[in-house]
């Protein structure tokens, strides 16, 4: 009798182990696919960010605040997908970005009317590639 109670607990203690198992995968699977659905949803808000900016470099000009806003609406897209993935290939994509940005910044405060932001756009292009892949 001790024997069956024991493999009575064993079938429990192996059920509820392969039930956690179970869940947490099914748990990580939509983590994942959540995750990838931020990527894609910051990388379009980024493509977004990029198009305001080239628009703001064109009319410097006239608002030369406009580039700012739009770099600053980079950075913190740029934060907000930085700080939810762990995948190597997001991280550098995002840290290309992050360079780009600072460069064009960089140009506009030495007094750059008209930067270059044809490498931002490239490092967006590629974060949103890395995203969709």
């Amino acid at each position: 009798m001790a024997a069956s109670r024991r493999r009575g607990r064993l079938t429990a203690v192996a059920a509820a182990v392969a039930t956690a198992a179970l869940t947490a995968g099914l748990t990580t699977g939509c983590d994942a696919v959540g995750k990838a659905l931020d990527c894609v949803q910051t990388a379009d808000a980024i493509a977004d960010n990029v198009t305001d900016l080239q628009q703001a470099v064109e009319n410097a000009a006239n608002d030369p605040s406009q580039a700012d806003a739009s770099l600053d609406s980079i950075d913190k897209s740029l934060r907000k997908i930085g700080d939810k993935t762990d995948d190597a290939d997001v991280n550098k994509a995002v840290d290309d970005l992050n360079k780009a940005v600072d460069n064009v910044r960089t140009a506009i405060k030495n007094g750059d009317e008209t930067p270059d932001v044809s490498p931002v756009t490239d490092a967006a292009g590629e974060l949103t590639k890395v995203c969709t892949s």
